[in-house]
């Protein structure tokens, strides 16, 4: 016969740690799978496409910008796992995804500032009124 006043325990992800080789794995798996894509598109999302522009500025700019704006993607993929890997204690996964997002923060960081230099202004140009 059933206990009518026992309440079933509700499952809540916060409630109990992840197992530690789930735990792990998942955190190994994430981890590579976004080095392994901020590695493949640099040399083939961007450096492919500079390569096939053969010069042309407009299409390298553009190829830089999309770049951009996937590194930005990834990183904020990695910030939103990290999140939830936290919320189900997973502390390999969380640890991992912010070393992910750490690192395509710096690539992020890094091709923002080469599009900073490479699309500034001349020095000699150092007032607005110069007409540069």
């Amino acid at each position: 016969m059933a206990d009518p006043l026992a309440t079933p325990e509700r499952w809540r992800p916060w409630s109990h740690r992840t197992r530690l080789g789930v735990d792990i794995a998942l955190a190994m798996s994430l981890f590579l799978l976004e080095i392994a894509w901020l590695a493949l598109d640099s040399i083939y999302g961007f450096g492919l496409e500079v390569w096939a522009a053969q010069g042309d500025q407009a299409r390298i700019d553009a190829a830089g910008l999309a770049h951009l704006g996937r590194v930005r993607m990834l990183l904020i993929a990695a910030l939103i796992l990290a999140v939830l890997a936290g919320i189900f204690r997973a502390r390999w996964t969380a640890t991992a995804q912010l070393l992910a997002a750490l690192l395509a923060g710096g690539v992020l960081v890094a091709a923002q500032q080469e599009w900073d230099n490479s699309h500034s202004l001349s020095p000699a140009c150092v007032r607005y009124s110069a007409n540069c």
